[in-house]
């Protein structure tokens, strides 16, 4: 895996993780619920950690969109499944095992398919 790759991995998976609690942080925290419109603005530095996380990707993926669509795709699911579990105790299913185990499958694909 090279630099561009990894760094794209990071930043996505990041933002993914900061769009989690920005969403779903009002079933965790009043203060949430009660400043959407603060927390929407934390929106513009996160979108700025999917801006350059493509571009990384791009780069990494040999000027190819896709491979890092879909890693952070994959990786995004990663991370709700984790932080659902984590924090609102929700269980991994059967049906949400699967889709893990696909989305995994989706980053892996991306990464090492030449």
């Amino acid at each position: 895996m090279n630099k561009d790759i990894l760094l794209c991995a990071l930043l996505l998976g990041f933002g993914q993780l900061l769009v989690w609690f920005q969403l779903n942080g009002q079933f965790i925290w009043k203060w949430f619920d009660k400043n959407q419109f603060i927390l929407s603005l934390v929106g513009i530095p996160i979108s700025y950690l999917f801006i350059i996380g493509t571009k990384y990707g791009y780069e990494g993926f040999n000027n190819v969109l896709w491979g890092q669509r879909l890693m952070g795709f994959g990786l995004g699911i990663v991370v709700f499944a984790f932080c659902t579990w984590f924090f609102l105790n929700e269980g991994i299913t059967t049906k949400t095992m699967v889709s893990l185990i696909l989305a995994f499958t989706l980053v892996l694909i991306q990464v090492f398919w030449k």
